[in-house]
């Protein structure tokens, strides 16, 4: 974009660049963040994960001109800002924070009518806000309960002192259901979630009700194929959970790249742990630890009835590990997508399979039941 020789866009007036200052200030207070700062002169090379997430959202350096801001348009900025905040995740769910068996603060979310319930276990290290289309759909006509990933939100006090082994993870999802008095739930787990939730499953059975597990990518002790992806990532967060040097070396690359190819309308959510080299050291240990566990000693633990979902093109997390886990597991069917991966469970366009796994809530038929429909 030009600009002039007071480094303004080329096109904007003095009055037009306060305007759209003035209505970005408004709608950050509103939302309760900090400030936003309408910088004239910054290369986009120069900003950190979030500026250019948000920077690329506004995508003000596309316009060559802004319409100047008519009389009464606050007013509007301030109502749509208040309805948007209201319907926004943190509008719709219950926020709460527990403590984890061994102390840790946790950030613990619910919504939906009281009775049967589900938990979902977000991918690992991930807000809780990336599953809202999700928990939204489940909560339509059931009780859900979420959580965020230990040691990442909310725990910044704590050096190393908590245990990021899969164990301890799924002992979070124990501590979210005592917190709200629930004694049994059906589980769905999203991508690393998937593994939290088989581990939780397989240590207390009789609280688990059903399991649907989606896109997960799991490691087998007798041997399993993985994706070029997978083996990048494993290396990669075997290297940064090492230390917080060897972190802090390698994150601002990472998160260039993930920038790159991270879908913009989630782009705020799935870079939260990249943000940061603290972040990604954290991030690293605990899903280093889930891409590390052999899932082939939860399979005679497991007699849940299970949906075990992937795709045939899935080039994240290879799908003949949910093949594998699916013959593995007693009472375990398997729905193979023609397509879809880890980023394609947070599209919009994903009700169909939303709707899958709240008929296999509603119906969870196991593999006999199948066999003798």
């Amino acid at each position: 974009m030009g600009r002039d020789a007071d480094g303004a866009p080329t096109g904007w007036s003095a009055r037009q660049w306060h305007d759209v200052e003035q209505v970005l200030g408004r709608v950050a207070r509103q939302a309760g963040v900090a400030a936003l700062t309408l910088s004239r002169d910054v290369d986009p090379g120069d900003l950190q994960v979030f500026e250019r997430v948000v920077s690329d959202r506004l995508a003000l350096a596309d316009l060559d001109a802004v319409t100047p801001m008519p009389d009464g348009l606050l007013a509007d900025v301030d109502r749509i800002t208040a309805e948007a905040v209201a319907d926004s995740f943190d509008g719709f769910f219950s926020r709460q924070s527990t403590r984890s068996h061994d102390g840790l603060p946790l950030n613990v979310y619910s919504a939906g009518p009281p009775g049967e319930t589900v938990v979902v276990v977000p991918a690992c290290g991930m807000p809780a806000a990336l599953a809202e289309s999700w928990m939204r759909f489940l909560a339509r006509d059931r009780r859900v309960l979420a959580w965020e990933s230990r040691g990442l939100f909310g725990a910044a006090d704590h050096g190393d002192d908590y245990a990021v082994d899969t164990a301890a993870q799924a002992a979070d999802l124990f501590t979210v259901m005592d917190h709200y008095g629930v004694a049994d739930a059906h589980v769905v787990g999203l991508c690393g979630g998937a593994v939290i939730g088989l581990a939780a499953a397989a240590s207390r059975p009789e609280r688990i009700l059903s399991l649907s597990l989606w896109h997960g990518a799991y490691e087998f002790a007798g041997g399993s194929p993985r994706t070029r992806f997978q083996n990048d990532l494993i290396e990669l967060m075997t290297i940064a959970a090492h230390s917080r040097a060897a972190a802090r070396s390698v994150q601002a690359a990472f998160w260039q790249v993930a920038l790159t190819s991270t879908p913009a309308e989630v782009a705020h959510l799935v870079l939260y742990p990249y943000t940061s080299a603290e972040l990604f050291y954290r991030y690293c240990r605990l899903n280093g630890a889930l891409a590390r566990t052999d899932v082939e000693q939860y399979l005679t633990h497991v007699r849940q009835p299970t949906l075990v979902v992937t795709s045939e093109d899935d080039e994240t997390a290879h799908p003949q590990g949910s093949r594998q886990l699916a013959e593995g597991l007693p009472n375990a069917r398997l729905r193979m997508e023609p397509h879809g991966d880890h980023a394609s469970l947070f599209h919009s366009d994903s009700t169909a399979l939303m709707q899958a796994a709240a008929d296999f809530i509603a119906h969870p038929t196991t593999r006999e039941d199948v066999a003798h429909a």
